[in-house]
């Protein structure tokens, strides 16, 4: 059983940052893509950052230059820095990895929960 949980949502002014967290746990073998979403009410789900397990990093236009996406292999854990908040990031945010459980098995896709960010004006 594998368990994604994301912690750092809340609520921010602005022009303010806020750190996102993901862990991972459960009986994990090795971790492929991490991944951020957000979702927004009334609109679809959007892929904002992207980091495989070697680093490499992709982002969506709409955050490039204000978040940041890394992780920490040895803790299964992919971090989201966000800077320079406006309004329109204001969503819920969820991570998602492609998980192999075990030595040959096939990659799943595993989500977290969510957690909510809310930037005011």
């Amino acid at each position: 059983q594998v368990q994604l949980v994301e912690s750092g949502g809340g609520l921010v002014q602005a022009g303010g940052s806020l750190r996102l967290s993901c862990a991972a746990s459960g009986t994990i073998f090795s971790i492929n893509t991490m991944n951020w979403y957000r979702q927004a009410p009334g609109k679809q789900r959007e892929l904002v950052a992207s980091i495989t397990s070697v680093g490499s990093t992709a982002y969506a236009d709409s955050v490039k230059g204000r978040f940041t996406i890394s992780r920490d292999n040895a803790k299964n854990t992919v971090y989201l820095q966000m800077n320079s908040l406006k309004p329109e990031d204001t969503a819920v945010y969820s991570c998602n990895s492609r998980i192999q459980t075990q030595r040959g098995g096939t990659l799943r896709n595993y989500w977290g929960q969510g957690t909510q960010v809310t930037v005011s004006s």
